[in-house]
């Protein structure tokens, strides 16, 4: 698979600019992937797709940063991690495909070419030395969406509704694998699942509205949650530990495994719920959906 690469964005562009760039250019990677499978007939190994998106779209961004912000530290899923990174100022914190099953997965082992799974994305985040979290992109390829934190507040949500009791609360939760609290959650009538890929595609569905909250528990890195958490902020959302406490980004262990978003109005009412299945015994626990290795 040797796809043309992108051109490079210009060291010119503004860090909010450039995190759109950087993700908008690995999208363009990974769906240029997919187009080699289907030009050559549609049939693929799913291991060998997944392995190509992954070192495909890590090569661009490393070569995009190393030319737009040489002295800028960079933390990725899918390269060597150097400690050097934890006295850097400014570290850019990439995971160049969230979601690697669903980028190699048609709904339909049958489905002709073209069909693929669009719940996938590629995230892209700045962390600068005492202001934490201050630009990101979160691209959704297959969708031709890219949401950043230069977008602004997303007027409203529909809050008042679930805390009326007029429709339960939606969660988004993995398709296959949602951690045991939250399959808890779901026997409530005042709840509801709804399944999908990604964790960038999960947060992002919370700040479009798809969803009312999302709340994980085990088996997530730094990488998983920084650029769609550094979106959901900007649109005004509550992103914190599941015990409330403030998700930190740029530690020597990159470790963080759990995760609460939602609207600021549905925090206390969905704090109360997590309280009723003992969440506070499993924060920090390995779940069914990953594990610390």
């Amino acid at each position: 698979m040797n796809s043309p690469s992108p051109m490079l964005p210009p060291a010119s562009l503004d860090d909010d600019a450039l995190a759109h760039a950087l993700a908008s250019g690995a999208a363009e990677v990974l769906l240029a992937l997919r187009a080699e499978v289907d030009a050559a007939g549609g049939s693929f190994v799913a291991k060998e797709v997944k392995d190509a998106g992954d070192a495909a779209a890590q090569a661009w961004l490393a070569a995009a940063l190393a030319a737009a912000r040489p002295d800028d530290a960079v933390l990725s899923e899918e390269a060597k991690d150097d400690a050097s990174r934890t006295r850097a100022d400014r570290v850019w914190i990439i995971d160049p495909l969230d979601g690697t099953r669903e980028f190699a997965e048609r709904p339909d082992a049958e489905a002709p070419a073209g069909q693929w799974r669009d719940d996938f994305a590629v995230h892209v985040a700045l962390w600068q030395r005492g202001a934490g979290l201050t630009s990101g992109a979160v691209a959704l390829p297959a969708r031709g969406q890219v949401l950043t934190t230069a977008d602004g507040l997303v007027p409203g949500d529909d809050s008042a509704a679930v805390l009326a009791g007029d429709r339960p609360l939606r969660i988004a939760a993995s398709r296959s694998r949602p951690p045991e609290f939250v399959a808890a959650l779901a026997e409530r009538p005042d709840v509801e699942l709804v399944p999908m890929g990604s964790a960038g595609v999960k947060v992002l569905a919370v700040a479009d509205g798809t969803v009312d909250a999302y709340v994980h528990g085990g088996g997530q890195y730094e990488w998983d949650s920084a650029a769609p958490v550094a979106v959901a902020r900007s649109r005004g959302l509550v992103c914190t530990r599941l015990d409330g406490s403030e998700l930190e980004y740029n530690r020597e262990n990159p470790w963080l495994p759990d995760l609460f978003v939602c609207p600021p109005a549905l925090a206390p009412r969905l704090r109360e719920l997590l309280d009723t299945v003992g969440v506070a015994s499993v924060v920090g626990v390995d779940s069914k959906e990953g594990a610390q290795p």
